[in-house]
């Protein structure tokens, strides 16, 4: 487990991979992770990329001014529906286009990107839609 913000930051800029795996697999406590967002804003993508971060930092990250992170908050496989629905009406295109090609990506959600602004979401949106369908 990894117990510190400086220890996340270690790992995560270690050159050795055994190191830099574990900041991308390794759990911490919530408190270890907000101070990570606190105190190294350039780690947030980091952060993200963790596979074991709980739902509540995938909720605060939804809303990081950097679209980078906001993006790999929507390619994770565990982001949860509420956080979709945010993404899916992101500013970014990019982001959007993930939440429309996201294998949990509920109907509903989809069924709101058929309104999206960029045709090619609406398509998939519209293809992903008669997926599920049918």
């Amino acid at each position: 487990m990894i117990k510190s913000a400086e220890e996340f930051v270690r790992l995560r800029t270690s050159e050795i991979l055994e190191e830099s795996d574990r900041a991308v697999w390794e759990e911490a406590e919530i408190t270890v992770w907000k101070q990570v967002i606190a105190d190294y804003p350039d780690m947030r993508k980091w952060v993200a990329h963790n596979k074991s971060i709980p739902d509540e930092i995938i909720r605060m990250l939804v809303f990081d001014e950097d679209w980078s992170v906001r993006h790999t908050i929507a390619r994770k496989r565990k982001t949860p529906p509420d956080v979709l629905v945010i993404l899916a009406k992101d500013i970014d295109e990019g982001v959007r286009r993930l939440v429309s090609v996201h294998r949990k990506t509920p109907a509903g959600i989809l069924e709101m990107m058929l309104n999206d602004e960029c045709p090619e979401i609406v398509g998939i949106a519209r293809e992903r839609l008669a997926e599920l369908q049918g």
